[in-house]
């Protein structure tokens, strides 16, 4: 596994991204190793390479359910902070993995739907602000769908009422359509 860590951070970038793709595999379930490659990938967070935030932030969203100790805790204000990369790809592959978070336990559902929350409404006036809010919707939806919880659901539909703009608001809403 210390090998697999090792060329996630290699400068060969096609054989980080091997490492990432099996990383990212391997943590789907609980993982004995998170804390072997935690404190890097915290790191990494504020990295100069776009992609190395990017694996970043979808590892350690994907690695919350392996963290007895409540790190993630420590970083989510970077995690929420990296939703506003530069690279927009980069804020985007933060905000649509954030959510798996949130099926750790409910403290870490409710900082996970408050920093979405927060996100929704104080993005409107940015760049892409209608796509990170499509994000934040479909990271809600996707949330709800591993754990129907209507806590969940009602506030995604909060949000969505808050788009001033019927067109989308209704892109927004096709999300919760079918659920």
């Amino acid at each position: 596994m210390q090998a697999l860590i090792e060329q996630l951070f290699s400068p060969d970038r096609d054989a980080a991204s091997e490492a990432f793709h099996e990383l990212n595999r391997l943590s789907e379930e609980p993982v004995e190793w998170s804390y072997d490659a935690w404190d890097r990938l915290a790191s990494d967070l504020t990295h100069k390479d776009n992609r190395r935030r990017s694996h970043a932030s979808q590892l350690l969203s994907n690695l919350a359910k392996s963290d007895p100790e409540g790190r993630i805790e420590a970083v989510f204000p970077e995690l929420l902070e990296a939703t506003k990369d530069e690279r927009f790809v980069t804020a985007r592959h933060c905000l649509l993995s954030m959510w798996k978070i949130a099926l750790v336990g409910p403290e870490r559902k409710r900082m996970v739907m408050e920093g979405l929350a927060g996100r929704f409404r104080e993005c409107a006036g940015e760049k892409n602000g209608t796509l990170i809010r499509y994000d934040i919707v479909e990271s809600l939806g996707k949330l709800y769908d591993a754990d129907p919880d209507e806590a969940v659901k009602s506030l995604a539909l909060e949000l969505i009422g808050l788009e001033e703009d019927p067109k989308y608001r209704k892109k927004y809403a096709s999300v919760w359509k079918k659920k």
